[in-house]
């Protein structure tokens, strides 16, 4: 679609009351489309046509529309986040759409994530597994200089690849054992490969892994879909990483050996 055209789209949109109720698709058309709208701002029309017909509005997830919370997670056509490579929803826009084919737009779906309303699902598993270990212990007192730890190039990259996973739940949506391996690697890739994450470095992917088999999660079977859904390309390369330190963990954890429902991942 030509910048600055104005289009006519189909929408078919999953539409869902509550949790216990039962879901259907409905179709919409959304009038007087700009190409230079973003997606988030296409439900944004929509909804203010539904409101106006007297129809209850689309339920979605938003927040910065910046390609940072990670909120909008809506799966379109098939995909988390859309077609494009690298980009969260709401960086999408309607250029990238064919105003001839209809925009199927449906939740999240995985048993880690229920759905509340429409298209928006509870992620709050994700939470709860960064509390379950994604910190680290430090004495408080007076700011330290910043070069008193020195850290390679490389592993300060590798950290800061790690830490720009943003919890949208995409690598989740995608896979299909709805597993959370690339999300619980990059959190603790981030604080594997750095001096300050050291110390509690074992007993962190034990305390993560274990709540993310607690909330549902399916296991890793490597094809690799979550890298190629992930909003900021983070790569697979990091639940080897997990894999491994989950492996040196469980043989030397006495809380592992007390733990025998605990699982252990192949890379």
């Amino acid at each position: 679609m030509a910048a600055n055209t104005v289009s006519n789209f189909r929408i078919k949109i999953w539409r869902q009351s509550q949790a216990e109720s039962q879901g259907h698709f409905e179709c919409y058309t959304v009038k007087d489309i700009s190409a230079d709208m973003s997606f988030l701002e296409m439900l944004d029309v929509l909804n203010e046509q539904l409101i106006s017909e007297d129809q209850i509005p689309v339920a979605f997830d938003h927040d910065c529309r910046e390609g940072i919370c990670g909120a909008c997670s809506l799966v379109i056509n098939g995909i988390p986040h859309g077609k494009e490579c690298g980009s969260t929803t709401c960086q999408l826009y309607m250029r990238h759409f064919n105003a001839s084919l209809e925009i199927t737009i449906e939740p999240f779906r995985a048993r880690s994530f229920p759905l509340i309303k429409d298209l928006v699902v509870d992620r709050s598993s994700l939470d709860r597994v960064m509390q379950a270990g994604g910190y680290v212990s430090v004495n408080t007192g007076a700011a330290a200089d910043a070069n008193n730890v020195l850290i390679a190039k490389h592993s300060a990259d590798d950290a800061f690849t790690a830490a720009t996973c943003i919890g949208c739940g995409a690598c989740v949506a995608v896979c299909k054992n709805a597993s959370g391996m690339l999300f619980v690697a990059a959190k603790t890739s981030q604080l594997a490969l750095l001096p300050q994450g050291q110390p509690e470095r074992l007993q962190r992917s034990l305390a993560m892994v274990k709540q993310m088999q607690l909330e549902g999660f399916g296991n890793c079977s490597n094809h690799y879909e979550c890298e190629a859904a992930c909003p900021k390309n983070i790569p697979a390369s990091y639940i080897a990483q997990l894999n491994r330190d989950f492996l040196n963990a469980s043989l030397t954890s006495k809380e592992y050996e007390s733990q025998t429902h605990c699982k252990t991942y192949e890379e």
